[in-house]
């Protein structure tokens, strides 16, 4: 949410002028890269998969998701050099998009926005460095638990994961860094183990304690 709020509180008079509002609809791509060297979005509502593909065998490796308040793309607003990968909409998105220059200049002129700019470039960096740790030292279980860990949110007394639920489980498996077929296994031994329950796309905790048992000590 860093982002959309110092967008918003401080940065009126830049969004009225520069900033359009853009809809996408669920399963479209936001931006190719090439339009990203100009473009430069946050998001309103919804969310996106960022992801690298093997067009050749359609194998698909999500490494993040954006949702509310998110940017993108940070390596090319930083390095002005084409990023191949692609940023898909999960739901009916609504963007913010500016000229990629006008971000520059703030990055330059705006010492509030560094800020909070520089500690998300931080998390951002952080999550791919834990995807590539997980994916070579544990094995799918625990990249599955950690991934529900990481995405648990309590509304309530009852624990929910907004981000992450009503994916399909392709989708989870590519978060993941296996196939559906492994996701499938591995979530039915958790619910056999009464420590989740998974109906259709929904995934809900029964056990969160003893199912963060399952985690690595860090």
């Amino acid at each position: 949410m860093y982002a959309l709020e110092v967008l918003q509180q401080e940065l009126k008079e830049d969004i009225e002028h520069f900033g359009r509002v853009v809809h996408v609809k669920k399963g479209e791509i936001l931006m190719r890269p090439e339009e990203c060297m100009e473009h430069f979005f946050v998001i309103l509502e919804g969310r996106v998969k960022i992801s690298q593909i093997n067009f050749e065998n359609g194998k698909e490796q999500i490494l993040y998701l954006l949702t509310k308040g998110d940017m993108y793309d940070i390596i090319t607003l930083l390095d002005a050099k084409v990023h191949e990968n692609v940023a898909m909409a999960l739901d009916d998105v609504k963007l913010l998009v500016f000229p990629i220059e006008l971000f520059r200049e703030w990055i330059e002129t705006k010492p509030s926005f560094n800020k909070l700019f520089l500690p998300y470039v931080a998390k951002q960096l952080r999550d791919v460095e834990t995807l590539a740790s997980d994916l070579s030292l544990y094995d799918t279980t625990t990249r599955l638990v950690k991934l529900i860990a990481k995405n648990i949110e309590k509304q309530g007394d009852q624990q929910t994961l907004k981000l992450i639920n009503n994916l399909s489980h392709e989708e989870l498996a590519s978060l993941v860094g296996t196939v559906r077929k492994v996701l499938n296994r591995n979530l039915q031994t958790l619910k056999k183990q009464g420590l989740i329950d998974v109906k259709r796309k929904e995934i809900f905790i029964k056990d969160s304690q003893n199912l963060l048992e399952h985690l690595p000590e860090e």
